[in-house]
């Protein structure tokens, strides 16, 4: 054989220079023959024989053995050592031009070669992409959908590309959104349509093609998936059921696709969305819940909502999940709580609707993403709603597990959200029996750390809390303060020059109010306060100068 196939080679570089199309042929025919029965070897001796060269020069559309020379090329391709020789051979130009051929098997081998020389390279995908190719495959999946080898290439390399970032805008140019969802339809077969689906979730992420294909019927697909598949308990159906589910939430991730399904609420998709909370399918009720979470992305969504009886559903799937429940649930409901309960008007509803004590449940939950989104729910609920925040911060239980929360050093949200939600009990319900309850769970030094992240959004809920706390309860929370160090701190803060205006202007509010602690007191005196504040007299800021001279004052009275 290796003789054989050495004599076709010397051959082949013959016909190829006379460009006798019969004899080419036989060659051809032989490699693919010897390319059957040893891919590697013979591969092996095609790289050695310098034959590489020749075929650029045999990829032309009018001859009758292109589609041949182009199967050798796609075989040889599946080895990882042969793809930079054809790289450098040359091959990839002639290539990209026949996929502007007529001829089917043309382009099915052409597709094929090109596949296999650019598999799990993104330099030499991204390269087919300056080079046009997805237009023209959006085109060839559009004329020849009746072929299904070709639909299958097509697909493919769709797959591939997609996952090029850069590859999003020119897809976006295209009409790919309509030829999918149009092959998608004719689809009847499982693997067929999981084909279709792996193309779709890459291209769903940008959202000009998220906005293609709710405006192609996508949604509408899916749907009937979801409705076809929803009682059966076949693996295949299950996996299905679970693709079209979160493809559907996927589309809901962008602005316009999300308002267009929406339609006031009043959408088809919206309602049939609904249904899926109170399924039975674990599946169907991640989705609505995810999706509801998606819909309520703006004030007008989550108030429509909200007055639309959205938020007993929500309770009643969260009860299902208390005792060993779906932690993904779990989450996903909470994460529509939350954005529902960011408008102003949402909050008493749903507060006299029981959404705290029924999100006060997972409070013993020891999965980081529920405690996360339990947290956020809660701060969001008793934003500027002082009797609610006043009766959580009483909650003894709860102040116990925030604190616990507040040392999740492995959990930088939880741990965030824990530290926000302290202080905006105290914000919130300037009460003094809250201000008790979180000294006595120990909360003050996580309070005085918080004043130092490097958030300057959480450093000033801090520190306005910290005020509170000097305010009304100074007795209380004294050696608290004292052992966190929070002089110092302040003192830090203030002679940072990075520090915001808004930094500086609270941590001499909060100097001011720690002056009626002896203690405390003292502590301001020993650390010459008065020279850093005096510099800030002259600030840029007219508040913080304007702070910086009534601290002054209340500190030279002082000493």
């Amino acid at each position: 054989m290796a003789d054989n196939l050495s004599d076709t080679l010397k051959k082949l570089k013959i016909t190829a220079v006379d460009r006798t199309d019969d004899s080419l042929e036989g060659c051809l025919d032989c490699l693919l023959q010897a390319l059957t029965q040893n891919n590697m070897e013979t591969s092996e001796k095609i790289q050695g024989s310098g034959i590489l060269q020749v075929f650029a020069s045999l990829l032309i559309p009018q001859s009758s053995c292109t589609a041949k020379v182009a199967n050798v090329i796609a075989e040889i391709a599946k080895n990882e050592f042969m793809r930079i020789p054809c790289v450098d051979a040359g091959l990839i130009s002639p290539l990209v031009q026949l996929l502007n051929s007529k001829d089917q098997e043309v382009l099915l081998q052409t597709g094929r070669a090109l596949g296999n020389i650019c598999y799990d390279s993104h330099s030499l995908q991204a390269q087919l992409i300056n080079m046009g190719v997805i237009p023209t495959l959006v085109k060839l999946l559009g004329i020849h959908c009746q072929n299904a080898a070709l639909t299958e290439m097509c697909l493919v390399a769709f797959g591939n590309l997609a996952e090029l970032e850069s590859s999003k805008e020119q897809f976006a140019s295209t009409n790919i959104a309509e030829e999918l969802v149009k092959l998608f339809k004719k689809q009847i077969e499982h693997d067929k349509r999981e084909m279709v689906f792996e193309v779709l979730a890459p291209l769903a992420e940008n959202d000009a093609i998220k906005l293609q294909l709710v405006e192609s019927g996508l949604v509408e697909c899916l749907l009937e998936i979801v409705q076809q598949k929803v009682d059966s308990d076949k693996e295949e159906d299950i996996a299905e059921l679970k693709t079209a589910s979160d493809l559907m939430v996927l589309l809901l991730l962008g602005d316009e696709s999300m308002q267009k399904l929406f339609e006031g609420g009043k959408g088809n998709v919206f309602q049939r969305v609904l249904s899926w909370i109170p399924s039975n399918n674990h599946q169907l009720q991640l989705a609505g819940a995810l999706a509801i979470a998606n819909f309520a992305r703006n004030d007008g969504n989550c108030i429509h909502m909200v007055d639309n009886g959205i938020v007993e559903k929500l309770m009643d799937l969260l009860d299902r999940h208390v005792e060993d429940g779906n932690v993904t649930v779990q989450h996903a409901a909470l994460s529509a709580l939350r954005n529902l309960a960011i408008p102003v008007v949402n909050k008493a509803k749903m507060l006299s609707a029981g959404v705290t004590e029924a999100v006060l449940k997972f409070l013993k939950s020891e999965m980081p993403p529920v405690q996360f989104k339990l947290l956020g729910t809660l701060r969001m609920l008793i934003d500027a709603q002082a009797e609610a925040a006043e009766q959580l911060g009483k909650n003894v239980k709860l102040v116990e597990r925030l604190v616990e929360w507040c040392e999740a050093k492995d959990h930088a949200g939880v741990m965030g959200e824990s530290n926000r939600l302290l202080s905006a009990l105290i914000r919130h319900s300037k009460s003094k029996d809250v201000i008790k309850t979180i000294v006595q769970s120990g909360g003050i030094k996580h309070l005085v750390t918080m004043a130092t992240s490097e958030h300057v959004i959480m450093q000033n809920e801090a520190l306005v809390a910290l005020a509170l706390i000097a305010a009304l309860e100074l007795g209380t929370a004294e050696k608290d303060l004292e052992s966190a160090q929070l002089v110092q701190i302040l003192h830090r803060l203030l002679a940072d020059e990075r520090s915001a205006p808004e930094i500086k202007y609270n941590s001499m509010v909060l100097i001011c109010a720690l002056m009626g602690s002896e203690s405390l007191h003292k502590e301001v005196q020993d650390l010459a306060f008065l020279d850093v504040v005096s510099k800030l007299r002259s600030h840029e800021n007219k508040s913080v100068a304007q702070q910086a001279s009534l601290t002054e004052q209340r500190l030279a009275v002082e000493s």
